[in-house]
């Protein structure tokens, strides 16, 4: 089993890079951001408030997400187009700061890591999920920069919010993920950081290819010639 980490804050380009680094290099790709919108809709589909931490936790007890042919599966059931959503987004910033559901998403998330190479997306992954990863990285944009990118994946969705106030709920989301306790965003102290503001998906991802090339133990066909071993 190899990873790779991609971590950062919201609208940083991690979705992006990380699924299409994936696809570069044949491996899985583990959004763990969709793991928590999708617990985040469970909490609210069994009615349950996000400041009933007992309910929530026999919730973790028995929940079951997964992703099939790039779905995201909770207890067997498509949620895919349910969890994005600006209320869920909001509602999963709260359920992840509950310690059962880190315990149980933790562990589900290296589950799935056990059974092949991965390139884990999320906050944490570098730091408390994947400590010993292959190579890290932690993508950064200007917070006016990633809420105009959140803000166009909304419009693209069908979701029209004010820019005024995507900006807002990121800058409260930036401030709610650095300053939790358990598991804060922040990247690992091995990390390589990357500022995406100026750069391309494209540019990223061969940048990072070019990084990785040397340390890659599978061939990876639809990379470029040289960029694995």
């Amino acid at each position: 089993m190899s990873v790779i980490t991609i971590d950062g804050p919201a609208g940083a380009g991690k979705s992006t890079i990380a699924r299409e680094l994936a696809c570069r290099l044949g491996w899985l790709y583990l959004d763990t951001g969709a793991m928590y919108r999708a617990m985040a809709w469970l909490v609210k589909d069994a009615g349950i408030t996000p400041d009933d931490e007992a309910a929530i936790s026999g919730l973790c007890e028995r929940v079951r997400i997964g992703f099939t042919d790039g779905r995201v599966m909770v207890n067997g059931k498509d949620v895919s187009t349910r969890i994005r959503t600006p209320e869920i987004d909001i509602l999963s910033s709260r359920v992840s700061r509950i310690s059962a559901v880190r315990h149980c998403l933790t562990r589900l998330q290296r589950e799935i890591a056990s059974a092949g190479d991965v390139i884990a997306e999320g906050r944490d992954m570098g730091t408390v999920v994947f400590p010993q990863a292959l190579y890290k990285f932690f993508l950064v944009a200007p917070l006016e920069v990633r809420a105009a990118r959140r803000k166009m994946q909304l419009d693209e969705a069908g979701c029209h919010v004010p820019y005024s106030e995507v900006l807002a709920r990121m800058e409260a989301r930036d401030r709610a993920d650095s300053s939790r306790d358990l598991s804060p965003l922040q990247a690992a102290h091995d990390s390589i950081r990357i500022d995406s503001s100026d750069l391309g998906p494209g540019e990223i991802i061969d940048l990072i290819m070019g990084i990785v090339a040397g340390a890659l133990t599978h061939p990876c066909p639809d990379a470029d010639p040289g960029t694995s071993s």
